[in-house]
């Protein structure tokens, strides 16, 4: 089954500058920095979601949000419990692009035993989804749910809706997991990849089911290629933070969204990035002990 993810093409975005007045430049006051965080401003993620990838170039932690996608981060899951991602290879990655991974034939058509599962490019939100508002556009609204930034249909629309929810899907930033595929939406199985960095033509096509909460500088230093040349980078052990020996799990923390420190420090970037504002601006803490 091949599960390379196509080629997507960039799109340049030309930005006009307006001429600065003349005279004595001014300089703009920036926002402050939020204090620093307090203990009720971190969450502990649930160790079933924690994703622990030991690489050769480090280790990267990924927390999976089922909320979002929960066929896929089960399948990942269930994977991680059977040793699947053990010496697998990062047979594909692209600068400014992502990392792929989770083929033992390592060239893009290989894949586990497993059923494929089906695509959760969508997936509904409610009153009671754990999202959290970073930016009201009217017709859409973009926040957070854990530490993967989404966008959604405003809720405004949902009295209106059979079942009361809206549409919403992940915003494909850097470090967000995806789930690879072929031409057939419901082909995932077992490869996926990690973003380098923002990439929004992946939206609404792509699974997105978790995102890096550490290890980023790992993500950034796997050895570039499509395909990448011998020796290739590798996963040397993928297990869940719930399946290590108790001494040798590492506590982890992150900063939590409904916390007043996170509502903040969106507060600052907005105001800092004006209309640019995006969700990949937002930094989440984290703290692994």
């Amino acid at each position: 089954m091949k599960a390379s993810l196509f080629a997507v093409a960039l799109a340049a975005i030309a930005l006009g500058a307006q001429a600065a007045p003349k005279g004595k430049a001014v300089a703009t006051p920036q926002p402050a920095a939020p204090a620093k965080p307090g203990a009720a401003d971190w969450r502990i993620p649930d160790p079933n979601d924690v994703l622990v990838i030991d690489t050769n170039k480090g280790r990267i932690l990924v927390e999976l949000v089922p909320e979002v996608a929960p066929q896929n981060a089960a399948q990942i899951r269930a994977l991680a419990h059977e040793n699947f991602y053990d010496g697998q290879k990062f047979f594909r990655v692209i600068e400014g692009f992502m990392d792929q991974t989770g083929d033992p034939q390592n060239s893009g058509v290989g894949g586990s035993t497993k059923p494929s599962v089906q695509a959760e490019f969508l997936f509904r939100r409610g009153i009671s989804t754990p999202f959290v508002l970073a930016a009201d556009q009217s017709v859409a609204e973009v926040g957070f749910i854990k530490s993967l930034p989404v966008m959604s249909q405003s809720m405004m629309l949902a009295p209106m809706t059979k079942d009361q929810m809206v549409s919403a899907w992940g915003l494909y930033c850097q470090g967000v997991a995806g789930m690879a595929r072929d031409s057939d939406p419901n082909s995932g199985n077992s490869q996926f990849f990690l973003m380098r960095a923002p990439f929004p033509s992946l939206e609404r096509n792509y699974t997105a089911f978790g995102r890096v909460i550490s290890g980023m500088e790992a993500v950034t230093a796997i050895k570039v290629g499509e395909p990448v040349a011998e020796p290739q980078d590798y996963m040397e052990r993928v297990r869940l933070l719930a399946d290590l020996p108790e001494k040798e799990r590492p506590r982890v923390r992150v900063i939590d969204p409904n916390g007043a420190w996170f509502k903040a420090e969106v507060a600052r970037v907005r105001a800092l990035k004006g209309t640019a504002f995006s969700a990949c601006d937002i930094n989440i803490p984290v703290e692994v002990k």
